[in-house]
């Protein structure tokens, strides 16, 4: 079952790849531009550090339209333009939408910074939950994007030193689940 996730997740990922592939700037995209909406997460946890690192990979075009849904309009995400404000509000879209527990306890991350991809058309942004020893559990809620797209979904990958992979999917209506280490 797990190899059939596996499989499922990298074809998603190169048709999301495929899709995205036009030499459209991202401030000249619209969401009609594409049909498939996804973001991707990565949750690593680093037991030298004792924390919990994330990098989630969001879409310029569908990050903009909601921010600007929620009052910040134009805010040239990873451009020569980019508003000095734009992290901030990133920060606190992503505080609504993407929450965590660790052992059945809501943690907080720390928004440690953010960067294009090489494409430019999706920006990367990099949070840590720090001074977490040894975590039995991880829940997750992403609800990334969900408030603009119905058809939305969210791709996690969690990684353990030592533990096999946890690859999860949600989309609207399913939006929260559970690793056990």
């Amino acid at each position: 079952m797990i190899k059939i996730k596996a499989r499922l997740l990298c074809i998603i990922f190169c048709i999301s790849n495929y899709a995205f592939a036009t030499n459209t700037p991202p401030s000249e995209t619209t969401p009609e531009d594409h049909d498939i909406h996804i973001s991707k997460c990565l949750i690593d946890y680093n037991p030298e550090d004792e924390a919990l690192q994330i990098s989630v990979h969001i879409f310029l075009d569908d990050l903009e339209e909601i921010l600007a849904e929620n009052g910040a309009k134009k805010l040239y995400i990873c451009t020569p333009k980019e508003k000095k404000e734009a992290e901030k509000f990133i920060y606190l879209y992503l505080q609504k939408q993407f929450n965590l527990k660790v052992d059945d306890k809501a943690v907080a991350y720390n928004f440690i910074g953010k960067e294009s991809s090489e494409d430019l058309l999706a920006v990367w942004c990099y949070l840590e939950v720090p001074k977490i020893k040894s975590p039995q559990s991880l829940e997750i809620s992403s609800k990334i994007l969900m408030d603009l797209y119905d058809d939305q979904l969210n791709i996690i990958n969690v990684n353990y030193p030592g533990k096999k992979n946890g690859y999860l999917m949600f989309h609207k209506g399913e939006f929260r689940d559970v690793v056990v280490f």
